[in-house]
């Protein structure tokens, strides 16, 4: 059984440091554990140090699955959960960076499809976060 180092202050720090500059005020984050499948036996569960917050109707979790390993999702409810589209990341600022920007193209893309805006009202290519 492979035990993966905790969250170090220093990751944590980062992190809020990441929320701070997205949001312009601090977020709180609270320390987790879950229980995921990382090799190819898919009934074995490996505890993974998490980091959560929510902020705006979204839940966000960043997991750690080995040291320097990170994955990521957001969700809205057991049902609306969503990821990057990259299952692993070697890089936190990377991860919490891309997990945020998908997030609020999700919810740009939900605030234009509730007023009625057609792909024709956009310049950008955006086709929506991978559901998980």
């Amino acid at each position: 059984m492979t035990i993966i180092p905790d969250f170090s202050e220093s990751e944590q720090k980062h992190v809020a440091a990441i929320l701070f500059e997205r949001y312009g005020k601090f977020i709180p984050m609270q320390l987790a554990d879950s229980e995921l499948q990382l090799g190819g036996d898919t009934a074995e569960l490996t505890d993974c140090p998490t980091l959560y917050w929510n902020e705006r109707g979204a839940h966000f979790i960043v997991c750690k699955v080995a040291a320097g390993r990170f994955r990521c999702q957001f969700f809205y409810s057991e049902a609306e959960q969503y990821g990057t589209g990259k299952d692993d990341y070697e890089n936190l600022e990377e991860c919490v960076s891309t997990l945020l920007q998908v997030q609020s193209d999700h919810e740009r893309q939900l605030v234009n499809v509730s007023t009625g805006a057609t792909a024709t009202t956009h310049d950008g290519e955006y086709h929506g976060s991978s559901m998980v």
